[in-house]
């Protein structure tokens, strides 16, 4: 039976940000966004796992394009404030997943200021909230999924995450987590009705 329900952020609870977040930021620094983008996946893996502080990611990417560093305290956080588009449809599950008695949790890869941007939004739908900034590791990084669990006590068999990436599903899946692609709300629906999810 299915007692807890984990939810990736970017892509399932929100819009996909990281294309606005590039093209806020390549406008901000007045660079093409191809060459911002290509030396950010360089980077990404460090700044997601929290080894890489802002200013310094910063710092490295200024270098490389030969452009004045951000003179706002946290270019990327006014990037994501500006790029943070709430999935309603989705919120609103949660929220009805929560009033009939699930365990809800959230597990983001993601950088610390916008980690801290989700803090500022104060919610209180999510019983755990696992940030890979945080813990020093990734999805699909088994440590992390283990970690979520761990904190929800939960298990595997107990559990459905929910994320837009294949990979990363892949990932909870491997330590029995059951698991969800996601591609819209409906979808969402329909499938954890499959996993006799009390929704209605």
């Amino acid at each position: 039976m299915i007692k807890t329900i984990i939810f990736d952020w970017g892509g399932v609870l929100i819009d996909n940000p990281a294309p606005r977040i590039t093209t806020y930021c390549a406008d901000y620094l007045n660079v093409a966004e191809q060459q911002l983008k290509k030396i950010q996946q360089e980077l990404e893996q460090d700044f997601q796992k929290g080894l890489l502080p802002e200013d310094i990611y910063w710092e490295k990417i200024c270098a490389h394009l030969q452009v004045p560093q951000p003179a706002t305290p946290s270019l990327w956080k006014d990037a994501v404030r500006a790029a943070y588009v709430e999935n309603k449809k989705v919120f609103t599950l949660v929220s009805t997943l929560k009033k009939n008695g699930y365990t809800i949790g959230f597990l983001s890869n993601t950088e610390p200021p916008a980690m801290q941007f989700f803090y500022e939004q104060h919610y209180e739908v999510f019983d755990v909230t696992v940030f890979s900034c945080a813990e020093g590791i990734r999805k699909p990084d088994k440590r992390i999924y283990q970690i979520t669990l761990e904190r929800l006590a939960t298990q595997p068999d107990e559990t459905v995450f929910i994320d837009n990436r294949p990979d990363n599903t892949e990932g909870a899946k491997n330590i029995g987590m059951h698991t969800i692609v996601f591609k819209n709300a409906e979808q969402l629906k329909n499938e954890l009705l499959a996993f006799r999810v009390k929704i209605d």
